[in-house]
């Protein structure tokens, strides 16, 4: 009898578990999608508060980085918000600016408190043709397709966006389709804060825009095989050419002064490794 409770227990304790790490999955879910929602309508206040205010919080975007929660402000209420809606918190007549969130993976580590999810966003944007005289933007329609790398933490039990990667990989003109994209369709940041008041603090090395098709990296390892996809695989040469010829493979490097202090380790949910070990953040 003794056995059997003890046996009883440990089912209750594994099931505990596994519907925490469900409901923290869903929850993280849930937050990208309301982030979405904000963004969507220009809701750049009700943006700004969904990230943590973790001093190793960052925004990664457009070979650049914003860092901190002063960072993210720049960002969204500075750049987004002067640039889209002339400094309101909120939609401007006429202005279109639609992200659908899908293809989510979401993986939580053993302590429920940090989060990985990669996801992808195909963004409707542009103008009515009614404002094309009043919006800075003037008449223009556009496509953007991108994925996130997000890391997500639990700051006093509520899940935040932590560490956001967005690599905008793709645009195209409506009218023209993709294969007409210029190269380098938004302009790189070429300056920081403060020379630039709304710029990012740094600029960094990692720049990717359509025609470039390499490969944004997996936070985790292949689901049958376990392993690593190899670095020259997530590249992109020219048809024919070795991968020794194509641009470095991209990272999901953490900024100088940030670490992990749980990388090597090796946690297993459901028979698999959910995270690469290099990128597991708590020890």
């Amino acid at each position: 009898m003794g056995s059997e409770l003890e046996e009883l227990k440990e089912q209750v304790s594994l099931l505990r578990k596994e519907l925490s790490r469900v409901s923290d999955e869903a929850e993280v879910r849930k937050v990208h999608f309301k982030y979405g929602y904000y963004l969507d309508k220009c809701l750049y206040n009700e943006v700004v508060d969904m990230y943590a205010d973790h001093p190793d919080t960052y925004v990664e975007f457009l070979g650049s980085r914003y860092r901190g929660k002063e960072g993210v402000k720049r960002l969204y209420n500075g750049r987004f918000q002067q640039a889209f809606v002339n400094g309101r918190n909120g939609p401007v007549h006429g202005f279109l600016l639609d992200h659908i969130m899908m293809q989510d993976i979401v993986d939580v580590d053993p302590s429920g408190t940090h989060a990985w999810c990669r996801m992808r966003a195909l963004m409707q944007a542009g103008t009515h043709m009614s404002v094309r005289e009043t919006h800075p933007r003037g008449h223009v329609q556009w496509w953007e397709g991108g994925l996130y790398e997000n890391e997500y933490i639990k700051e006093n039990g509520v899940w935040k966006l932590f560490r956001y990667r967005y690599f905008p990989f793709w645009h195209a003109e409506y009218e023209k389709g993709w294969s007409l994209t210029k190269e380098n369709y938004v302009p790189w940041p070429t300056k920081t804060y403060p020379e630039d008041p709304l710029g990012p603090d740094e600029i960094i090395e990692q720049k990717m825009l359509w025609p470039d098709t390499r490969v944004v990296p997996f936070h985790y390892p292949h689901p049958v095989t376990g392993k690593q996809t190899a670095d020259d695989d997530l590249r992109a040469p020219h048809f024919g050419k070795d991968a020794s010829t194509a641009e470095a493979p991209l990272t999901l490097a953490l900024p100088e002064g940030q670490s992990r202090p749980g990388a090597g380790k090796v946690w297993v949910s459901e028979g698999s490794v959910r995270v690469l070990p290099d990128l597991v953040q708590n020890p």
